[in-house]
């Protein structure tokens, strides 16, 4: 199981969302529906994709988050008309933030909005190896630019299969940007990759919940162990979510989860529901105590 997946919260949309990004990349599907029920946003659905062999979550629990290009997701392409047909259906009914044109780095690139405000790059990445056709990209502004490095160096310390590659560094004469600073890095965490960038340009938003890392813990000692590590804003911790130091969000979940929430069973699942929505960290024996209906 993937260890560490990506959550991504909708207003009403998952579903219509499923559709298109399992339409958009080879090798994806929906791999489960489900309903809780009774939540404080009310009825709201969970979908569970697969993108390009990755997994992905998606919500629709109301408008309390807006997605922004804090983290977008950067597509790796092998040919210009695979960036040209990925771009068509990502960019329909969205909004370009850099035009599908030929820049330093990429001689076929462009960044845009989907119309669920989604930030996805597309890139013809030429010659250079395609490990991953997914990379969530987290841009650091406002409070936390500059600090694209020390935040890899946390996150790696955490996570085991860990490594960090500088591939550009901010130089001389581009101002805004410190000299020295993260102009663009991956970093391997549990052996998924994932890239960093500063940005000193003004920006009008910074990290938030409506994109959350969802790490699966196979015990109660997992699920302390990166709760204890990430939690750095006591009054963002509720329901297995936390915030870190650098204001990213996070997701501590036991993979028993799925098999809780799996098979239909609503009162199974509402009882579940009601468990987590009391807790801050999950408990995993208490987990297990409500889905048994004890």
């Amino acid at each position: 199981m993937q260890k560490i997946s990506t959550h991504l919260w909708f207003d009403k949309e998952a579903k219509e969302a499923a559709q298109l990004y399992t339409s958009t990349f080879p090798n994806s599907k929906i791999k489960s529906t489900n309903v809780l029920e009774n939540t404080p946003s009310g009825d709201v659905d969970i979908v569970t994709v697969e993108l390009a062999g990755q997994d992905f979550t998606l919500l629709s629990a109301g408008p309390l988050f807006k997605f922004n290009p804090s983290i977008s997701f950067l597509v790796a392409c092998e040919s210009k008309e695979e960036v040209d047909a990925i771009w068509a259906k990502l960019s329909e009914g969205g909004m370009a933030l850099m035009e599908l044109g030929t820049y330093p780095f990429s001689e076929w690139y462009g960044w845009t909005q989907d119309r669920f405000g989604l930030s996805w790059q597309v890139m013809h990445m030429g010659d250079r190896e395609i490990k991953q056709k997914i990379t969530p990209t987290l841009m650091f502004v406002g409070d936390v630019c500059g600090k694209a490095e020390e935040a890899m160096n946390f996150y790696t310390s955490i996570f085991q299969n860990s490594k960090i590659t500088v591939n550009m560094r901010y130089g001389v004469g581009e101002e805004p940007e410190k000299e020295g600073s993260i102009k663009h890095a991956t970093f391997t965490l549990e052996g998924q990759d994932f890239a960093a960038m500063d940005s000193a340009q003004k920006h009008e938003f910074n990290f938030n919940e409506a994109i959350s890392l969802m790490v699966h813990c196979e015990n109660q000692e997992q699920i302390d162990h990166y709760w204890d590590k990430l939690s750095a804003v006591p009054e963002s911790e509720q329901c297995g979510w936390l915030k870190d130091k650098f204001g990213v969000s996070w997701q501590i979940v036991p993979t028993e989860m799925d098999e809780m929430m799996a098979g239909g069973d609503k009162e199974k699942i509402a009882r579940v529901t009601e468990a987590f929505l009391k807790m801050k960290k999950f408990d995993l024996a208490e987990l297990r105590r409500a889905a048994e209906g004890k």
